[in-house]
Parts: C-alpha cells; structure tokens; sequence
C-alpha cells in the first residue's frame, strides 16, 4: 500500500510574500483605538468593534489613529497622528456568540449559571487619510 504525500497550493502564498517583499502594491493601513481596544484596519476590509450609536449605513469616521501606514512610511502617533481619520460605513449591528459563566461550590448546594452576548457593531472602511 502507497501512501500519497499531501501537497499544499503555495501559489497564493509566494504571490502574497512578493507584494510584500518587492513593494508591487503598497496598501495604506491604518490602527485605530475605539472600544477600549486597538484594531488593524485597511480600505475595504470589514470589522467587528464594539457597539456603536449609529444606525446601519450610516458613516462613522474615527479620528483616534494610533499609526498609519503605506509601504516603507510609517507615522506612529504620540498617541495620535495628528490630522488622520478613518471613514467607514456600518453594516450591521449584531451580539456575540454566547459565554457561559459557572459558579459551582461542591458540596454545598451552590450552583449558579449565567451568559453574556456581547453587543458589536460591524463596520466597512471606505477610506483613510493621512495628514
């Protein structure tokens, strides 16, 4: 009995690794803080944050720019880049997957269960500007 070696497609892989590498298509990204959290955005790519007050389809734009980006220029914020901005419109609001949170004592005839769905807020960015 031959076993056959299992082959990987390394097609999309090298041709990430040369735009990469020699620059062909440099992508602005940018990191924003909203939520209390940090996220790595570019133009067109969707995002889940926390819930925002805006309805869907509407245009948000975030001016907490941590650091922006294109290629080899790079601008880090001390602790914003003064003048940049993110636009995005919202998709849709929606909630987590379910966490479920035990309490459990042994013996003791304690036992308590709850869960928690976070609220988010899903986002496209349209567009990033840098100063």
């Amino acid at each position: 009995m031959r076993v056959s070696a299992v082959r990987f497609d390394r097609a999309p892989l090298a041709h990430y690794n040369y735009r990469l590498i020699f620059g062909v298509q440099s992508i602005m990204y940018a990191v924003i803080a909203t939520g209390g959290k940090q996220y790595r955005v570019s133009e067109g790519t969707i995002v889940r944050v926390e819930k925002l007050d805006a309805d869907a389809g509407a245009s948000v734009e975030f001016n907490q720019v941590l650091l922006v980006g294109e290629g080899a220029d790079v601008a880090v914020g001390t602790p914003y880049v003064t003048g940049a901005r993110v636009m995005a419109t919202v998709q849709a609001h929606g909630k987590a997957d379910k966490v479920g949170i035990t309490k459990f004592r042994r013996r003791k005839h304690y036992l308590r269960q709850k869960g928690h769905r976070q609220p988010y807020t899903e986002i496209k960015v349209t567009g990033i500007t840098a100063a």
